[in-house]
């Protein structure tokens, strides 16, 4: 496969196809008994060798699926940042400070003089995983790769990081290679795909016209397995064994299990009302000056017996709270 400067290569295949082990390797992280036994892998046309550690975070940098393990809870984000800008950068204290504001204004991070002296937890799911990008940018690295980087967030903050992805490729004309099994984010993010299968690629094409054009039954049946917005699907499928034993399903078990549920006690189970809670952002000595968070407000519904109740919204909006 080939990555080329400004475009998006994405390396798309099911769970254990290999897509994360080819990440692996450019970036020289294989564990072992994993080892490269044959082939090459170069960088402007050089090869970089069997552990180009010399490179890693330096020329190519790895965005992972949690940024969670990216990032040290004991230290705030502007430590983290401070402490690889000065690594990779000959840069003293203060300019490596102002450079990493810079860098999570360059990744949307609003208010950033303030959320850079916050520590990881104090941040979403989506602004942390904004932060390992700006931090996977400090050294102004030449290949980014990036490794199921959505798989965790909500679907209105995987496209807002995706559409960040897309433009820093562009602006900073690096090489990209996006790792996932997610079609729809193929579609909306890469330029050009590699389908693979049981450790091999099986389709190469421009984006547009693998997914009108499939070529590898893979890479058709690949295609088709992803649902269509406008059908519904059981969310229940009949299992054999149950159906030879007795003229039922999963879903014929549900609704028996709610109604028994429902029936052994009148009125909710549990009620919330009005609820809300309020976060001291910082506890300066002077109480007027206080930052609060509202991060829920007046919150009220009731769970019966039985029943599911489902809490939806974008990250950040106040769900786990």
């Amino acid at each position: 496969m080939n990555v080329e400067h400004g475009r998006i290569h994405g390396l798309v295949g099911e769970s254990g196809a290999g897509k994360s082990t080819v990440g692996s390797a450019i970036m020289g992280l294989l564990e072992p008994p994993g080892h490269i036994s044959e082939g090459e892998i170069l960088m402007n046309g050089e090869e970089i060798g069997r552990n180009p550690a010399h490179l890693r975070g330096c020329k190519i940098g790895m965005i992972f699926q949690d940024p969670m393990t990216s990032l040290d809870p004991l230290f705030t984000i502007g430590q983290q940042l401070v402490e690889t800008i000065r690594f990779h950068l000959p840069l003293n204290k203060n300019e490596a400070w102002e450079r990493a504001i810079d860098l999570l204004r360059a990744v949307d991070i609003p208010e950033s003089e303030k959320r850079i002296k916050q520590f990881p937890h104090q941040f979403s799911g989506g602004m942390r995983q904004r932060v390992v990008i700006a931090l996977t940018l400090c050294s102004e690295p030449e290949i980014l790769i990036a490794d199921e980087p959505t798989t965790a967030l909500d679907v209105s903050v995987q496209a807002q990081v995706l559409e960040l992805f897309k433009r820093l490729t562009r602006e900073r004309n690096l090489g990209a290679i996006l790792i996932t099994h997610d079609m729809g984010v193929i579609a909306e993010t890469t330029d050009v795909v590699s389908v693979m299968y049981e450790g091999e690629i099986v389709e190469t094409g421009e984006t547009r016209k693998i997914l009108t054009a499939p070529e590898h039954a893979y890479t058709k049946s690949l295609i088709s397995a992803v649902p269509q917005a406008d059908k519904r699907v059981h969310r229940f499928p009949r299992v054999s064994w149950i159906e030879e034993d007795a003229d039922t399903n999963f879903e014929n078990l549900l609704e028996s299990w709610v109604s028994t549920k429902s029936k052994a006690s009148k009125g909710p189970m549990l009620e919330l009302r009005n609820l809300t809670k309020v976060f001291k952002i910082n506890q300066p000595l002077l109480a007027k000056s206080q930052s609060l968070l509202t991060a829920v407000d007046n919150v009220s519904f009731e769970v019966e017996r039985g029943e599911i109740f489902g809490i939806v919204g974008e990250s950040g909006s106040g769900k786990s709270t």
